[in-house]
């Protein structure tokens, strides 16, 4: 008797913990690509605009012609995939809604 009222009772107290624990938060990711797109990428494309000057200073144009040409097929490498991204949501919302 005691062991199956103790039994009962720890359960009851699993159940209570399990039902007032708060649901997860996801992570926004949203906020992460904003936070990304309006502060990181300004800094990174200041930083390489500096390289490529102090190149071009020094005489080395072509290799800032080829580290500028990476730098735009990266660009558009970036840009490519926030496209497939948004390309990619519209189409689950077309699919599942």
């Amino acid at each position: 008797m005691i062991a199956t009222e103790l039994a009962t009772q720890a359960a009851s107290v699993l159940e209570q913990i399990t039902l007032a624990a708060p649901e997860p938060k996801g992570i926004d990711t949203n906020g992460v690509v904003k936070f990304f797109a309006s502060n990181i990428a300004p800094i990174l494309l200041a930083v390489l605009g500096v390289i490529f000057i102090g190149r071009a200073s020094r005489g080395e144009i072509s290799k800032v012609l080829t580290s500028s040409a990476i730098a735009i097929v990266g660009l558009a490498f970036i840009a490519g995939a926030a496209t497939l991204f948004f390309v990619g949501d519209f189409l689950i919302d077309l699919i599942f809604n």
